[in-house]
């Protein structure tokens, strides 16, 4: 099987999922007009001086692509109870095309979260220049690649029961210890946040309301969560492709 030939097939089996759309493309949308919706007209949020739309629109946009993302341990973690993993030891598929079809599913879904969530805030009002939106999307982006071997992880640790509860908290938990939804002020978790990849993820949305994006520690961190998971994903994945 090539590489090629993989990648397609991961892409089509996404998108013809309905509940996957549902949970992980829909849930953030719906989220954002519940929450966003009845503020429309609020033009400075807590005193902030950042509209109600445009504030939720980045914070849901991390919390949406992080969950759209660490969705594929799910994925991952089906095809390991029927088999599909073991038997891909057959073919000449290497754990590097492997994990790259796993890649291009991912930020494909990531994408069309981020797409539905800037239409979402057009149509409440939000307005920004052509290089915020740019510089948002692509500091997201990056900020996204430590999740995706972190998603390629838990599928392969966990059973199909355990995977949905599992990827629940851990995306809560990262969605709060990383401020999507309130300031980590100065305290404890504002530290224990900085060492979260999460935590840079929300800052790379914050750029289209004043953010500063990231400094050095930022992209330490980004970086090392990134090599240490892709590294735990790897290993995980030659262990079950392994197993007769």
């Amino acid at each position: 099987m090539s590489v090629a030939a993989y990648t397609r097939y991961e892409l089509i089996r996404t998108f013809r999922n309905k509940r996957f759309f549902i949970f992980s493309v829909g849930f953030p949308v719906v989220l954002y007009f519940l929450i966003a919706g009845p503020n429309k007209n609020v033009d400075d949020l807590s005193g902030s001086g950042i509209s109600a739309p445009l504030y939720f629109m980045v914070g849901l946009a991390a919390f949406g692509t992080m969950t759209a993302v660490l969705a594929s341990g799910a994925r991952i973690a089906a095809e390991r109870e029927v088999g599909w993993i073991r038997q891909l030891r057959v073919t000449p598929l290497s754990t590097r095309s492997y994990f790259r079809a796993k890649v291009a599913t991912g930020y494909a879904t990531a994408l069309l979260t981020i797409i539905l969530l800037y239409l979402s805030g057009i149509s409440l009002g939000v307005r920004l220049g052509a290089g915020d939106w740019i510089q948002m999307t692509a500091l997201i982006l990056v900020g996204l690649i430590p999740f995706v071997p972190l998603g390629i992880l838990m599928g392969h640790l966990l059973s199909v029961d355990s995977v949905g509860p599992a990827m629940g908290g851990v995306t809560a938990v990262f969605a709060f210890l990383g401020g999507t939804w309130f300031p980590l002020g100065d305290g404890v978790l504002n530290d224990i946040g900085k060492a979260l990849p999460s935590y840079w993820l929300v800052q790379a949305s914050h750029v289209a309301i004043g953010g500063q994006g990231w400094g050095t520690t930022g992209w330490l961190v980004v970086a090392a969560w990134t090599a240490g998971a892709s590294l735990l994903a790897a290993r995980a994945y030659r262990r079950d492709t392994k197993r007769v």
